[in-house]
């Protein structure tokens, strides 16, 4: 039994016992165990329980491009590109990169799990099957790099936008490209998705964008652990219950769908109102870090581009360049 298909399984919730499992694939109840434990490296929490079987400890759905498909509205299926789904591969973003010019326009690829994600600044995404949404979209565009500014603070609201089509509360955004959870005063609190996007083409001219999206929709203490900074995931701001994870795709996929056409015709002014609206670092003592040195100073929102504006001693400061880390002070 390959590790998609125990964990299709045990997706259930339900306890399934190590004989059933081998009888049913055909295979050793050591070849199962092995599978186990693999699937275990890689995040997921099985639980043994005795001789019973084992089990996870809440039901999971595992994605299906049909249903995600067949989820969407008659708009954003005819917009669509692509959608293809792996079991697993090295990183969503880096298999739309591979098809190139070959890609049609608003192509979609989702993982269940990733080997290789990528977040900002060179970071790794961590990626465990069945418990989250890793998802790359391909969008063109004839305007050139230079008027794609903003475009990763507008992929924060559409994914907010996601959300609120959900019923999802609770979610605000951090310049440059973080959605964080709101906590009980409505600060910034956990990170809930990452977003990456990268630019190919000329500066001037055509070009593209590789929006690259990854959602905590569970989190386990391990994977807390391991994310090296707060976290946070859509179960916890549903009370427990996140929503199927086809409807997240589906959700994502449709504003996405309808929100990058709006930026490509608009630009960032499409967004600009929404954004300010769930920023959450306007008002907040910042401290800056990265090429420049440190900087200090209040958020004062973003300009009309995108950048953050930064209230210090000395008067009124744009940052434009996403490599910096932006921490309270």
């Amino acid at each position: 039994m390959l590790a998609p298909q125990l964990l299709a399984v045990l997706a259930a919730g339900e306890t399934v016992s190590g004989a059933r499992l081998a009888e049913a694939a055909g295979v050793s109840r050591t070849a199962i165990w092995k599978q186990v434990e693999a699937l275990r490296g890689r995040g997921v929490p099985i639980e043994s329980r005795g001789t019973a079987g084992y089990g996870l400890p809440w039901p999971l759905q595992m994605l299906d491009a049909a249903r995600i498909r067949a989820a969407l509205p008659k708009a954003a299926r005819a917009r669509l590109g692509a959608l293809d789904l792996y079991w697993e591969i090295d990183s969503t973003s880096s298999e739309l990169q591979r098809r190139g010019a070959q890609a049609p326009d608003l192509s979609v690829v989702l993982a269940e799990t990733q080997s290789a994600g990528r977040g900002r600044r060179g970071r790794t995404w961590l990626s465990p099957p069945g418990l989250n949404l890793y998802l790359s979209c391909l969008k063109r565009f004839d305007t050139g790099v230079a008027a794609l500014s903003g475009l990763s603070l507008a992929v924060g609201v559409i994914v907010l936008r996601a959300l609120d089509a959900l019923g999802v509360r609770g979610a605000g955004l951090k310049w440059p490209n973080d959605v964080l959870a709101r906590d009980a005063d409505g600060r910034p609190g956990g990170k809930l998705a990452g977003i990456l996007v990268e630019l190919s083409g000329e500066y001037q001219g055509p070009c593209a964008a590789i929006i690259g999206i990854g959602l905590n929709l569970r989190l386990t203490p391990a994977l807390h652990a391991q994310a090296g900074q707060p976290a946070c995931d859509l179960a916890t701001l549903c009370d427990g219950q996140p929503p199927d994870r086809n409807h997240v795709a589906a959700a994502l996929i449709a504003a996405l769908a309808d929100g990058l056409p709006a930026f490509e015709r608009e630009g960032f002014a499409a967004f600009a109102g929404d954004y300010a609206a769930h920023d959450l670092l306007r008002g907040l003592p910042l401290r800056l870090s990265g090429a420049l040195g440190e900087l200090e100073g209040t958020g004062a929102g973003v300009d009309a581009r995108g950048a953050l504006q930064l209230r210090t001693a000395g008067g009124l400061r744009r940052i434009d360049s996403a490599d910096v880390s932006v921490r309270r002070a």
